[in-house]
C-alpha cells in the first residue's frame, strides 16, 4: 500500500510541476491559455454529458427488457460526436 501511495504522490507532483512549466513556457499569453483551457474543459464536460445520456438510454432499455422478462439485452450503439 505504501508503494502505491508513493507512486500516486509522485505522479501527482509530477503532473503539477509539468502543468506549471507548460503554462510558464507556453508561447501564448495567459489570457489565451485560459481561454483555450476553458474551451477544452467545456468540450470535455459536454462530451461527458453525451456519454452519460447514451449510457442512460442503454440502461433504461436494459431495465425495460428485464421488467418484460427478457434475459438477453442488446447493446445500444450511440455514436458520440
Amino acid at each position: 500500500m505504501q508503494k502505491f501511495f508513493n507512486f500516486a504522490l509522485g505522479a501527482l507532483v509530477g503532473a503539477l510541476v509539468g502543468s506549471a512549466l507548460a503554462l510558464l513556457l507556453a508561447p501564448a499569453s495567459g489570457v489565451e491559455v485560459q481561454n483555450q483551457v476553458r474551451s477544452r474543459v467545456q468540450d470535455l464536460i459536454e462530451e461527458g454529458r453525451r456519454a452519460a445520456a447514451a449510457r442512460r438510454v442503454e440502461l433504461e432499455r436494459q431495465l425495460e427488457a428485464f421488467k418484460q422478462g427478457e434475459t438477453k439485452t442488446s447493446k445500444v450503439n450511440v455514436k458520440l460526436q
